[in-house]
């Protein structure tokens, strides 16, 4: 699994880093490639507006929000 955040380096988008993070580990997860893209113009090329943004396997699941705790183990699952 690959797993991107997309964020500018804000606090929220750093939020959902380490939340995805900490999901992956409680899940035991350890089959998964965590990449950050925090350049704008890289981000906009994913079509996102509004960060943070969550891409699983090349899948946008969110963006503009943190998502809950259930709704982020259903993308990582």
């Amino acid at each position: 699994m690959k797993v991107i955040i997309l964020g500018t380096g804000c606090p929220r988008c750093h939020d959902l880093e380490t939340l995805v993070r900490k999901t992956l580990e409680e899940s035991g997860r350890k089959d998964v490639v965590i990449e950050s893209v925090d350049d704008i113009v890289q981000i906009v090329e994913y079509g996102v507006m509004s960060t943070p943004a969550l891409i699983v396997d090349g899948k946008l699941k969110c963006f503009g929000r943190i998502p809950k705790a259930d709704e982020l183990r259903d993308f990582l699952k």
